[in-house]
C-alpha cells in the first residue's frame, strides 16, 4: 500500500491551531501592555503635534490672516512654496548648507577612521601597556580641559576659520570609542587567532576579520558622530568668524534671533515669503538629512548599540 500523503490543513484549521497554543495574558499583563501602548500614542502625539505645526506653518502663504491653530488645519491646494523658493533661491543658505554638508562628510569619515584603529587596539587585551592605554583614553572623558584651553590648541594649530576647526577636536569621542571596543572584544578570539597564524598582521586582521563583521556598530557610531556634527553650533560659532564658512545651525541661529530679519539678513534677501514661514522652513529643511539617513540605518541602530554595550 502506498503511504497517504498528509492532507494540508486550512486556514480555518490554521487560526483554530493558532489561538489553542497561543499564550493568554493574565488580567496585570494586559494592564501594563494598556499603560505602555497608552504612553507610547501620548509620546506621539506630543512629538507630532509641534512637528505638523512647524511643517504647515512653513508653508503658510503671506496671505493667510486666521489664527495660529486655523493655519495647522489649512488646506493643502491652500498652502504656498514661498518660503522654499527663498531660502533655495538664496545664496547664503546655500552656501550654509553646503558647509554643514561638508562638515558632515569629513567629520564622519575623520571620526570612524581615528575611531576605529583606537578601538581595535583597545580591544586587544594582551597588547603591552593596555591598562596605561585606557586610562588615557578616560582621563580626557572624566577630567574636561575647558574651552580656553580648547581654543588655544586650536587657534595654535591655525585651525581657526577652517572646516576642521568644527570636527577635528570630537572626532575622536570616548564613548563611542568605548562602545566599539566592547563590539570588537565580542567578536571570537578563534577567528583573530586563525588569520594570525595564517601570517596576517593586525591591520590585514581588522580589515579581513573585524570590519566585515562590525557593520552594525560601524553604523551605528557614524550615526552618533552624524548628528553631533551636523547640529554642532558651539563649534562653529567658536572657531568660524568668517560669514563665507559659517554652517546651517549657525544661519538658522541667525534667522531665528533676528528681530524682523534685520540683524544678519534683510527681509528683501529671502523675497517675500512671510518671515515666520522662513523660520520654520529654515528648521524643517535643516532636519532633512537626519529624517533621510536614520531610516535606513534604524536596522543596524538597535543591534550596534545593544553589541556594544554588553561588555563593560
Amino acid at each position: 500500500m502506498e503511504d497517504k500523503k498528509p492532507r494540508a490543513m486550512t486556514r480555518r484549521e490554521i487560526r483554530k491551531a493558532d489561538r489553542a497554543t497561543a499564550v493568554r495574558l493574565s488580567g496585570a499583563d494586559k494592564g501594563f501592555n494598556l499603560v505602555i501602548d497608552s504612553f507610547l500614542w501620548i509620546t506621539l502625539i506630543v512629538i507630532s503635534i509641534p512637528m505638523w505645526s512647524t511643517i504647515t506653518l512653513s508653508f503658510r502663504p503671506n496671505t493667510f490672516l486666521g489664527s495660529y491653530f486655523d493655519g495647522m488645519f489649512l488646506a493643502p491646494w491652500k498652502w504656498s512654496l514661498a518660503a522654499y523658493k527663498a531660502l533655495l533661491g538664496n545664496r547664503g543658505f546655500l552656501l550654509a548648507f553646503s558647509n554643514s554638508f561638508k562638515i558632515l562628510a569629513l567629520g564622519v569619515s575623520s571620526a570612524l577612521l581615528l575611531t576605529i584603529p583606537l578601538a581595535y587596539v583597545m580591544s586587544i587585551k594582551s597588547l603591552p601597556g593596555h591598562k596605561v592605554l585606557v586610562m588615557i583614553v578616560l582621563i580626557p572623558y572624566i577630567f574636561n580641559v575647558g574651552i580656553i584651553p580648547s581654543y588655544l590648541l586650536v587657534a595654535k594649530l591655525g585651525l581657526t576659520n577652517h572646516l576642521a576647526a568644527v570636527f577635528i577636536p570630537t572626532a575622536v569621542g570616548t564613548y563611542n570609542c568605548l562602545i566599539m571596543r566592547s563590539f570588537f572584544e565580542g567578536i571570537p578570539n578563534e577567528l583573530k587567532e586563525s588569520a594570525r597564524i595564517d601570517g596576517c598582521s593586525e591591520i590585514r586582521v581588522l580589515i579581513s576579520i573585524v570590519l566585515p563583521l562590525s557593520k552594525a556598530i560601524i553604523m551605528t557610531i557614524g550615526l552618533y558622530y552624524g548628528v553631533s556634527f551636523w547640529n554642532d553650533f558651539f563649534h562653529a560659532m567658536l572657531y568660524l568668524t568668517d560669514n563665507k564658512l559659517q554652517p546651517l545651525p549657525i544661519l538658522l541661529r541667525n534667522i531665528l534671533m533676528a528681530s524682523g530679519m534685520n540683524e544678519y539678513v534683510e527681509a528683501s534677501a529671502f523675497g517675500e515669503a512671510p518671515i515666520e514661514a522662513i523660520k520654520a522652513a529654515s528648521v524643517f529643511m535643516s532636519a532633512i538629512p537626519m529624517i533621510i539617513a536614520y531610516p535606513m540605518i534604524q536596522k543596524y541602530f538597535t543591534k550596534g548599540t545593544l553589541l556594544g554595550s554588553v561588555k563593560g
